[in-house]
């Protein structure tokens, strides 16, 4: 539940309390190693599976999923290669289709996108949706259009294509300034009756959770909100920040990209948490999708500027801001 909440320390405490012997059995060191890998504490993760064996007790298969979303947030990749190959060799767990797929993610985020494909088409159990999610969004990330191409086409050819399918396949074209592709994609989505999840971004103020969307002007306060907004991005500017115009994926020209990036929810939900707690206290913030990789810059520099720590959950982990610096080491 700590971790879950962004309290990794917290979560530690408990666990520590727990003390050694028969007191912390398998299910406790799972919740633990898959802790540390959700905020990125890759090293850690992998420390508690050896600390686990030594205490005696035999992992299982969730313990496997939790060390390989360790090395997968971290680029691990040859670590994750043998924690892979020792499930059925060493400990007799046959890997599921999650196992691989966490795999598929680890070799995807570091680039080695034909190799995750070959993984997927090789493996004997049948790959999940959110497998070729993971390899078409490893395919936008490293702009292989190519394969993102090849992946989408199989995916809409064997009816497993979903609202994501479309939205990664427009986002590759539209990052490659294809517009023809970005307009067939979308009119495909609404022949298709499909929509784009929007993003969102939540934060937590004195008990109540606070939801913002881009450019958002509906809460009661949003003068001061984007007053302090305002306060944020000068901050970032003053700080050698530039704008990652190239996110915004719509035909327009760079003053309106910039406008566009500026009032992301997260930059929002920023805003509104800088107003309305006192200075030098934390801010968690959750959002329902990755995380933006120009917010994420801007997150780090307000960090540095006032003091605190910013705890962001995107869809896939936890970020923590500190001093201008994230937990992720840039690497997401």
């Amino acid at each position: 539940m700590y971790y879950k909440c962004g309290s990794l320390e917290e979560a530690v405490a408990v666990f520590r309390d727990l003390g050694g012997g028969g007191d912390r059995d398998v299910v406790a060191w799972n919740a633990m190693i898959n802790g540390y890998a959700m905020h990125g504490r890759s090293r850690e993760a992998l420390e508690a599976f050896g600390q686990l064996r030594a205490q005696g007790l035999w992992p299982t298969d969730i313990t496997f999923i939790g060390v390989l979303n360790a090395c997968s947030h971290s680029g691990l990749v040859d670590e994750g290669r043998a924690l892979l190959a020792a499930m059925e060799e060493e400990y007799g767990i046959v890997p599921k289709v999650e196992h691989y797929g966490c795999m598929v993610d680890l070799l995807g985020r570091a680039g080695r996108v034909e190799e995750a494909f070959d993984l997927v088409r090789s493996m004997k159990a049948k790959p999940d949706a959110a497998m070729w999610a993971s390899l078409l969004g490893a395919c936008r990330l490293h702009k292989n259009l190519a394969l993102g191409q090849r992946v989408a086409d199989y995916l809409v050819a064997n009816g497993l294509a979903n609202s994501g399918t479309y939205v990664l396949l427009s986002n590759m074209y539209a990052a490659a300034g294809k517009w023809r592709e970005v307009g067939r994609v979308r009119s495909m989505m609404r022949a298709s009756g499909v929509q784009k999840e929007p993003g969102c971004s939540a934060v937590e103020v004195g008990r109540r959770v606070v939801e913002f969307v881009a450019g958002d002007r509906s809460h009661p306060r949003s003068a001061e909100i984007y007053a302090k907004l305002e306060e944020v991005n000068s901050i970032a500017r003053a700080r050698g920040h530039v704008p990652h115009t190239e996110l915004v994926l719509h035909d327009l020209d760079d003053a309106a990209k910039e406008r566009a990036l500026a009032v992301h929810s997260e930059k929002l939900a920023l805003a509104f948490g800088l107003i309305s707690t006192p200075p030098r206290t934390g801010i968690k913030i959750v959002k329902n999708l990755r995380a933006c990789a120009d917010c994420h810059a801007v997150l780090k520099l307000v960090s540095e500027a006032t003091g605190r720590k910013i705890v962001f959950r995107d869809r896939n982990r936890f970020h923590h801001f500190v001093d201008g610096s994230c937990s992720c080491g840039d690497y997401w």
